[in-house]
């Protein structure tokens, strides 16, 4: 073997080893997923240099990479597709093209990116949102917020907040001929964090008059207490959401002190006088059995109060939905939740679905059991086509 052919078989085993990722054997088309996930890879490779080089935010050249795949407010021959301002948050509006009788329903949509990248123009939310406006024949609200690193919380979650108020008017609803009684929320990822946190908070608003009547959680995140649940346990290294970046997203969410991110990666950042808290996210009594699969429930060792004192968004209900009162959680309407099997986030939803019911409140829960973050949004694969119909069949049949 001549010395160049050596080098190419080595650099072939080494770009194989690089894209090959374990997968378990019910996953469908798992080179497509492992391709994703070396593209996400890569991402978050070159921004993690980036900034070791002290060039640039790793949460900055993350969200830079992302933002690559936007497209432009498009319309076609069934939607039309326009940009405005709820509230001064940048919103994308999509409306069907073809004539409605009646007042359409509508969806306010909250995109996804861990408060740190993502936006209602990625090509992935910009088709996710034009097909549902038009299988539904509803109105999409798709609304943007400012990001981390340059903004924390609860910028993003009263973004949201004042976006959502501003769509709720009746002089607003009238203008897209929505009609007041067959609004809904919904969200994916940190989306669904905020979907849950955004639904919560308007039931003490004397302001808003309207009330939802559905809001749909896309794999959401609802809690930061406690990062060493089983799926966090079995899905520490899954494709597109490892721990180590979902624990990075969350810090980020409240600070750019990465003091807060080890406590956060070693479950010690929860101050001892907050201890209370922890029984909203014991997965011991809140998960079903199947899957707490022989994982034995240990307590966060509790961490320092400095660091609550500094950065107390993880202990507060708008950033963590989960930690919310009962008497609150009764109010809530009709309820979607979408859960991945091979997801870190995966036991955040299931804990809020057992919540919720307990509290009274009708919920259906979507488990997909070949699932992995962010799949819905990918209608490239199998999975992501079958994930986004269920979810449309269910916003036709409730909303």
């Amino acid at each position: 073997m001549g010395r160049k052919s050596f080098y190419l078989l080595i650099l072939g085993v080494l770009v194989a080893y690089y894209i090959y990722t374990p997968l378990p054997d019910n996953i469908e088309e798992p080179w497509k997923i492992m391709w994703l996930n070396t593209y996400m890879k890569t991402f978050s490779h070159l921004a993690t240099v980036v900034e070791l080089l002290g060039f640039n935010h790793f949460m900055d050249s993350f969200s830079f990479f992302m933002s690559l795949d936007e497209v432009p407010p498009t319309s076609d021959e069934t939607v039309t597709v326009t940009e405005t301002t709820f509230n001064n948050i940048p919103v994308r509006v999509y409306v069907p093209k073809r004539k409605s009788e009646a007042l359409r329903r509508a969806i306010f949509y909250i995109h996804g990116g861990g408060w740190c990248a993502g936006s209602a123009a990625l090509n992935i939310y910009d088709q996710q949102s034009r097909c549902a406006a038009d299988k539904l024949d509803a109105v999409v609200i798709s609304t943007n917020y400012r990001l981390a690193p340059k903004y924390h919380f609860p910028v993003q979650f009263e973004d949201v907040y004042n976006s959502l108020k501003w769509f709720l008017r009746k002089k607003v609803l009238a203008e897209y001929g929505v009609n007041p009684e067959r609004i809904g929320v919904s969200g994916d990822s940190a989306g669904g964090n905020l979907a849950a946190a955004v639904v919560q908070q308007l039931l003490d608003d004397p302001d808003v008059k309207i009330k939802l009547k559905i809001q749909c959680l896309i794999y959401p995140a609802l809690q930061s207490l406690d990062l060493g649940s089983p799926s966090y346990q079995e899905n520490s290294h899954s494709p597109i959401l490892p721990k180590s970046l979902m624990v990075r997203f969350w810090s980020e969410y409240f600070t750019t002190d990465r003091s807060l991110e080890k406590a956060m990666h070693s479950n010690q950042h929860v101050p001892v006088e907050s201890s209370h808290l922890l029984q909203f996210a014991n997965w011991s009594s809140l998960l079903p059995e199947r899957f707490k699969k022989g994982h034995v429930y240990k307590n966060p060792s509790y961490g320092s109060s400095e660091l609550a004192k500094k950065y107390p968004g993880f202990l507060d209900v708008r950033a963590a939905p989960l930690l919310a009162e009962d008497n609150k959680l009764r109010g809530l309407p009709l309820t979607y939740v979408m859960t991945c099997q091979y997801d870190v986030l995966r036991d955040d939803g299931l804990m809020y679905v057992t919540r919720l019911r307990n509290a009274g409140v009708q919920v259906t829960l979507n488990h997909v059991e070949d699932g992995f973050h962010g799949a819905l949004g990918f209608q490239t694969f199998k999975i992501g086509k079958r994930e986004f119909n269920q979810y449309i069949s269910w916003l036709n049949e409730n909303l």
